[in-house]
């Protein structure tokens, strides 16, 4: 077997099949640390800044260490990257015989009986619906994966996947008539032979940590668990830890349990009505709530005169309706899979109802149509490092982003993850040179009236001399949607022809091609462009940021997770909101040099940044660019190139 060195060599084989392959320090330090974590059963913890090669520093001692390897991304759009493009490649440079499969959440796979269901049922809305479902039925009879990113006839957005998928709820499992040809479980099986799997990480924690879907043998089969985009895990982590029960999962169970029962218990006519009474329930609790959408504590509904008496009367309709799915039970697989739905839902109703643990917050999200309730563990620690033990195996945690100043005491202490080896290693990127960070003088306090006008008016000189090319990223819709008003009339005022373009205008892939494509486009975004983004060359000139990214403090988990540090005597925006802020504030950043002919402004609006001291953590988190608050300094920028 060749030496890590060799391989990652100029005259190597690395270097013999990629164009333009270089030398990188970082990379082979980076790959002889994961390979010796590798090989003692070690945690490592590494940050690697944008230009490192971590994906070929993890891949390469990954596919040389023999034993089972599962490879975690923060995306499906880098799992279909790492599983088509780049393991492949470095599988061929190794000349390595290992079998890889790519293993996404139920949801992405055709289910042929809820596909073969929704035809015979027609319950599509629109001609376009109909057109997409006989597009889909297609794609099931040619498809070997049956993964929908596969069926590029129809968008990933369309409704009619709802109708052709299946969920965790409504899968009937062995007892499924579509059975032997379920692409799911010929997904996981591929999963089990393989030697190095390829998941992300919601699945990660919905099927090996939580033991959910049938997946137990995965994760004690493996010798090396790597997470890549490691920065998103302990949200997830919250996501997944936490429990959840939803008004749209009980309309469903009403929906399907129609559906059975007219086609397995035409007799039952309790089935019908009580149907339509638990549907009716669950939409008055939402109704219950009021019609804005947001976040609320549980404290905060049940000061709603009728949010108590909606979810009490919810309750009761669901132990009414699992009581006729019972009796109804032996007449079908579907009915008695309804069932045993009812039955779990109004479990998850209760124990939401009156909860038992106090380590657990307790809220709810309402959406346009639904309510979600959810309940919260406030530490995510205790559980993540007990999901670790049992089995020797190596753990490595990756990102561009997510140490703080150097330091990895917070990312450790979020996933209890104790002190373990870790290593941060710095772009190979020249930001003296490449890139200027920019902090415009006399900006207005971030929260006052009219902060989202003056980021405009500060911005545009810049956007000007970049000639378009720029990312505006905001922390809020509210903000965004302002921002793009601004943009919109004094573009037009001035008669600049740069594109402008909204997040939600289209999907996130097809607003980057447009952006890519015409050049000179100003796009304006919030979360969904902070991270994940990758545009080379000069269509990407400026990032701007309208404010340092801290999560609202009326957030309810957030405001729960702030009280128990203070009862605890910690500080909590020191410890917490700052380094999250910092590691966001990274990300963004990390959208503006994406190799080494890049050049680019970062302009960060928010007067934090100078105005208080712990905004020195945030410039000094950054990479080592130019520093100035002169505007006349970042126009001669622009005039240099």
């Amino acid at each position: 077997m060749a030496s890590l060195s060799a391989i990652f060599a100029p005259d190597g084989p690395l270097a013999a099949a990629i164009p333009g392959y270089r030398v990188r320090d970082q990379q082979v330090e980076m790959a002889e640390r994961i390979a010796a974590a590798i090989h003692g059963h070690a945690v490592f913890v590494a940050e690697a800044g944008t230009g490192t090669g971590k994906t070929f520093a993890y891949l390469v001692p990954a596919l040389q260490s023999g034993g089972k390897v599962i490879v975690s991304t923060g995306t499906k759009t880098l799992q279909d990257q790492l599983f088509n493009k780049d393991i492949p490649m470095v599988r061929e440079v190794l000349k390595a015989p290992v079998r890889v499969a790519l293993l996404k959440g139920r949801a992405n796979y055709v289910c042929p009986y809820h596909l073969e269901q929704s035809l015979a049922d027609g319950r599509f809305l629109t001609r376009e619906d109909a057109a997409d479902a006989r597009r889909i039925a297609h794609f099931a009879k040619v498809t070997k994966s049956g993964d929908k990113a596969e069926c590029l006839d129809v968008s990933e957005n369309s409704p009619v996947w709802n109708a052709a998928t299946s969920t965790r709820d409504n899968c009937l499992g062995q007892d499924c008539p579509s059975y032997k040809d379920c692409f799911v479980m010929q997904a996981r099986r591929e999963a089990m032979a393989a030697d190095l799997v390829v998941v992300n990480h919601h699945l990660f924690f919905a099927d090996v940590m939580l033991r959910d879907e049938g997946m137990a043998e995965l994760l004690p089969a493996c010798n090396t668990v790597i997470f890549d985009e490691a920065h998103q895990l302990p949200e997830v982590a919250t996501l997944f830890f936490g429990d959840t029960v939803s008004s749209a999962q009980v309309l469903d169970l009403a929906r399907d349990a129609r559906a059975e029962g007219l086609a397995n218990a035409r007799d039952c006519l309790d089935l019908q009505a009580g149907s339509r009474k638990l549907e009716k329930a669950a939409k008055d609790l939402r109704l219950a709530v009021g019609v804005e959408a947001g976040r609320f504590a549980a404290p905060q509904l049940e000061d709603k005169a009728e949010f108590l008496p909606a979810l009490a009367a919810l309750q009761a309709e669901l132990e009414g309706f699992a009581a006729v799915l019972e009796s109804q039970a032996e007449r079908s697989e579907g009915l008695e899979k309804c069932w045993q739905r009812s039955q779990e839902l109004a479990v998850r109703l209760a124990a939401w109802r009156t909860p038992t643990d106090a380590g657990y917050v307790r809220w709810a999200e309402a959406f346009t149509q639904s309510l979600q309730l959810n309940s919260t563990p406030l530490d995510v620690a205790e559980i993540f490092r007990k999901q670790m033990g049992g089995h020797p195996r190596a753990w490595i945690f990756t990102s561009a982003t997510l140490a703080v100043q150097g330091n990895f005491a917070h990312y450790c202490a979020e996933l209890g993850l104790g002190e373990p080896q870790s290593a941060c290693w710095h772009s190979p990127f020249d930001y003296q040179r490449q890139a200027v960070l920019y902090a415009p003088p006399g900006m207005p306090d971030p929260n006052s009236l009219g902060f989202t006008e003056a980021v405009v008016a500060a911005a545009f000189p810049v956007l000007q001399a970049a000639g378009g090319r720029a990312f505006f990223l905001c922390t809020s819709l509210r903000a965004m949607r302002r921002v793009h008003e601004l943009l919109q009339a004094r573009l037009q005022d001035d008669g600049h022809d740069f594109p402008l373009l909204l997040q939600g205008e289209g999907s996130k892939n097809d607003l980057l091609d447009r952006f890519r494509r015409l050049g000179n486009a100003v796009l304006v975004g919030s979360q969904s462009f902070w991270e994940g983004v990758d545009v080379r060359g000069e269509a990407l000139s400026l990032v701007v940021i309208d404010k340092l990214p801290f999560a609202p403090p009326d957030d309810p988990v957030l405001a729960a997770r702030i009280e128990q540090m203070k009862k605890e005597g910690r500080n909590a925006f020191m410890e917490y909101q700052l380094p999250r802020a910092v590691i966001n504030v990274k990300q963004g950043a990390g959208r503006l040099i994406r190799d080494e002919t890049d050049r680019g402004v970062l302009m960060i609006c928010d007067p934090r940044l100078i105005s208080k001291p712990y905004g020195r953590r945030v410039w000094q988190s950054l990479p080592p660019m130019k520093r100035t608050k002169e505007l006349a300094e970042v126009l001669r920028f622009f005039e240099s190139r």
